[in-house]
C-alpha cells in the first residue's frame, strides 16, 4: 500500500458539502456567466471605430491600426 492509500483509509469516509451533481451544475452556471460577460464585449472595437479614426487622424496615426 502506498502512503496516500494508508492515509485515506485512516481518515475514513468524508462527506461532501454538496450533492455530487451540484459540482458540475455550479461549473456550468459559472461557464455560462463568463460566456455572457464575454458576449457582452463582442465587437467593442468596431463600435467606436469612428472615434478611434478621428483620434488617429488628429495625432498623426494610421487609421484602423493600433500601432502594435
Amino acid at each position: 500500500m502506498s502512503f496516500v492509500t494508508a492515509v485515506l483509509t485512516e481518515v475514513g469516509h468524508v462527506e461532501l458539502p454538496l450533492p455530487l451533481l451540484a459540482y458540475p451544475a455550479v461549473a456550468l452556471v459559472l461557464f455560462i456567466a463568463l460566456g455572457v460577460v464575454l458576449w457582452s464585449f463582442r465587437d467593442v472595437a468596431n463600435r467606436h471605430s469612428a472615434k478611434a479614426d478621428a483620434y488617429a487622424a488628429a495625432h498623426g496615426g494610421v487609421s484602423g491600426h493600433s500601432g502594435h
